[in-house]
């Protein structure tokens, strides 16, 4: 049985966490901080690539929300659903136990990047007319979560018209 996104996350961070000591006592933290969000970038966009190559549509809003509960498994994410259309899915979460985790292992200073950072970037890798909008997140110390999504229509994502 594969491990949920939960535990595949604390088993990433325990590795993160050693080599940002690493880098940090070498290249220093900024630099640190920049190859390390690069390197979570690259990986969420390619989870983005693998699972919209898993649908059998194009994928959108619709099919991303169907896909939700890998994110909640192991409770691991308490959301509140706002709004949920092939265009538009809207939800706050109230508790991120991702956040806890990554606080819990002594990860909290880079929780950011290992897991909020990640969540824009997902969506280049899925579709790319999905955006997310996100202004807070309880890893900064928010009461909630805000994701905002959203699909451009075809014209928007490339560009506008021809």
């Amino acid at each position: 049985m594969p491990a949920s996104i939960l535990e595949r996350r604390r088993i990433e961070a325990e590795f993160a966490l050693n080599l940002m000591r690493e880098m940090t006592a070498r290249f220093g933290e900024t630099t640190a901080r920049e190859v390390l969000a690069e390197a979570v970038k690259e990986s969420a966009r390619a989870f983005g690539r693998q699972l919209a190559a898993s649908e059998d549509k194009e994928p959108d809003l619709e099919t991303f929300a169907e896909r939700l509960p890998m994110w909640q498994a192991d409770d691991a994410l308490e959301i509140e659903v706002l709004e949920a259309t092939p265009a538009k899915l809207a939800f706050n979460v109230h508790r991120c136990r991702y956040s806890e985790m990554y606080k819990e292992i002594g990860a909290g200073g880079i929780g950011d990047i290992l897991s909020c950072e990640r969540d824009g970037e997902f969506c280049v890798g899925y579709s790319k007319r999905m955006k997310l909008t996100r202004t807070q997140t309880k890893m900064q110390g928010a009461d909630y979560c805000d994701f905002r999504y959203t699909l451009a229509d075809d014209d928007a994502a490339d560009g506008g018209p021809q």
